[in-house]
């Protein structure tokens, strides 16, 4: 697994809580910073997916 990977997933959460917080509160303002978290979460996950492909293909490669 990536760093992006790992990064991605634990940011994930922490913007869901936001968002729910800012939904309970009525704070639009955390609410959009919570899915904006998210976002990013998401976006780093994609990112780590593509760096961990291409760290694999470039295995295939070398292989014999």
């Amino acid at each position: 697994m990536d760093k992006k990977n790992v990064e991605g997933k634990a940011d994930k959460p922490g913007g869901k809580i936001k968002e729910v917080g800012g939904v309970v509160s009525n704070d639009r303002d955390l609410e959009a910073e919570g899915k904006l978290d998210q976002v990013k979460g998401n976006v780093k996950e994609g990112l780590g997916n593509l760096r961990e492909g291409i760290k694999n293909k470039l295995d295939d490669l070398d292989k014999p």
